[in-house]
């Protein structure tokens, strides 16, 4: 059930219908219900999956809750008998019990995903280094399905497990709650991924309708709609036409391709959140924001931090901070410190974290080596960005640059932009050699011509959808700056008269119906992030 489809359309009003009118205490219960149907009207096949993951989680988190709780009500009940090595010894086998119990859920989630996901990866290469050896010896490749939304929930299950490890707090008691904290509808397809503490509360407590809500939720929707429908599907056969025939184009037309993908992923994957967060509105919840306006960022790193937040967010907490501050991490800095100087044994741990990190990113996106290698791409520039930033401040005081005008911004804007879109030629590329082709041929030929003689008409954009594509980047570029300078559109258009109010509501949807792209029907292609 695609979420641009009059039948999304058609569940998301039975859900909200049915959960204003139930009672306040089976409200969840009202949610888990539609939420688990969603999934099972998207795929039937792979629920086993998510309440495979849910039971394990759900277990863990109550053992070590228990483990928790029996050590605090030790140490206070023993506070004055036990000595402080007692005490540090005790903590000690805890933590050790902990470890072990946190391994094994997270072998048993982890795992789970790793083998759907990554398993004929491996044997393909495993099987080409066998062949090369003449080793009559081969891995059987697997007919495999990759669940709905299983790369989302895994790593939203898996950082309940670590935050209830650490600690931060209390376990869920309830199963078919902590079920729907993992379910919930809106952001099982391409998430964003939510942390307990933020969202759990939300689906469990009652809300009442609110129109202010429901309006703005609704107008959130027309948004993602119009972003999905008339950008990004609009960009798809252009796109599509230029990476899926690559050695037919060179130049600045296969840039143009990756620039395209860029945008299209861009209002693909915001505007799916768009609808997202404006379904769980409508029903008084809040779900993260995944998005602050990417292409206004000035450095990859700041791309990064304004891109799928949540997922860079549950990177830098979980794997970033960990490694980073790690015992290994830390006696490294130490001998860089004795053999590179000061600044290098500092920035070490940093530099090492960020790439893995980024190269982990790369890989969660899918299993193919052209992954790994936009893993690389984004993990060279930023980790080296932290490197070589006293050069580059050196660089910028000579230069005598002024950082804080506008000509400056607008510079590292196109910058991370150009870079940006050269790591799409990996994210989108058939593969990585495909990848690699595509890059040398668009800086060894010089074919400016193609932005004057029309020739890119003929790739899957007429002239029709082109001023369509340009009035629609310019009305998504001035509500971009608007936001930037911390106006709150919907807030602005409910402060005005009705009529105008409904004169901009009804004028939205007409541009949709007039311009959006429905494929067969109403139905759009598929989220792009929904198949990672």
């Amino acid at each position: 059930m695609a979420f641009v489809s009059m039948k999304f359309l058609f569940f998301l009003l039975v859900v909200c219908g049915g959960y204003f009118i139930m009672p306040a205490k089976l409200k969840w219960v009202w949610l888990l219900i539609c939420s688990y149907t969603f999934y099972l009207l998207n795929d039937a096949r792979a629920v086993a999956f998510i309440i495979f993951t849910t039971v394990i989680t759900y277990i863990t988190g109550r053992i070590l809750g228990k483990i928790n709780r029996n050590q605090k009500t030790y140490l206070k009940e023993n506070k004055t008998v036990l000595s402080r090595e007692e005490k540090k010894c005790f903590k000690a086998k805890n933590i050790t019990k902990k470890k072990w119990t946190l391994f094994t859920a997270i072998l048993a989630n982890l795992g789970l995903l790793v083998f759907l996901k990554y398993f004929n990866f491996f044997a393909g290469n495993i099987n080409a280094v066998l062949s090369n050896l003449s080793l009559q010896m081969e891995v059987p490749i697997l007919n495999l399905m990759l669940p709905l939304g299983i790369s989302f929930y895994t790593l939203q299950a898996l950082g309940y497990l670590i935050d209830v490890y650490r600690d931060k707090y209390e376990p869920d008691r309830n199963l078919a709650k902590f079920a729907l904290f993992l379910s919930f509808f809106p952001q099982i397809v391409q998430g964003p991924i939510a942390r307990y503490n933020q969202l759990a509360h939300q689906l469990y407590e009652a809300h009442k309708f609110e129109y202010k809500r429901v309006a703005f939720g609704a107008q959130l929707i027309l948004w993602g709609f119009m972003k999905k429908l008339i950008i990004a599907d609009r960009l798809a056969p252009f796109v599509d036409e230029i990476f899926n025939n690559y050695v037919n184009y060179q130049g600045i037309t296969l840039f143009l391709g990756a620039l395209a993908y860029g945008f299209q992923v861009y209002t693909d994957f915001s505007g799916g959140m768009d609808i997202a967060r404006g379904a769980a509105q409508i029903l008084g919840i809040d779900v993260a924001v995944n998005f602050e306006r990417p292409y206004f960022a000035r450095s990859i790193s700041e791309f990064w931090r304004r891109w799928h937040i949540t997922l860079g967010s549950w990177m830098k907490d979980y794997v970033f901070y960990p490694l980073a501050l790690s015992k290994g991490f830390n006696k490294l800095g130490k001998r860089a410190r004795n053999i590179f100087g000061n600044y290098i044994g500092k920035i070490l741990p940093t530099f090492l974290s960020m790439f893995i990190v980024f190269l982990l990113v790369g890989v969660w996106h899918g299993s193919s080596w052209k992954y790994v290698a936009y893993g690389i791409w984004n993990g060279v520039f930023i980790s080296g960005s932290i490197l070589l930033e006293p050069v580059y401040e050196k660089i910028i005081a000579k230069l005598k640059i002024n950082t804080k005008c506008f000509s400056w911004g607008f510079f590292q804007a196109i910058r991370t932009i150009f870079l940006c879109s050269i790591g799409r030629f990996f994210s989108r590329g058939v593969s990585c050699m495909a990848a690699l082709r595509m890059i040398k041929h668009t800086f060894t030929v010089f074919n400016p011509w193609v932005l004057t003689d029309y020739s890119f008409y003929e790739l899957g954009i007429n002239e029709r959808n082109m001023i369509v594509l340009v009035a629609m980047g310019l009305v998504l570029l001035v509500v971009g700056i608007m936001q930037e300078r911390g106006i709150h559109i919907r807030e602005k258009i409910a402060e005005q008269n009705l009529y105008f109010r409904w004169l901009v509501y009804l004028g939205a949807l007409a541009v949709l119906l007039i311009f959006g792209v429905y494929g067969n029907g109403l139905a759009s292609t598929v989220f792009i992030y929904q198949q990672f």
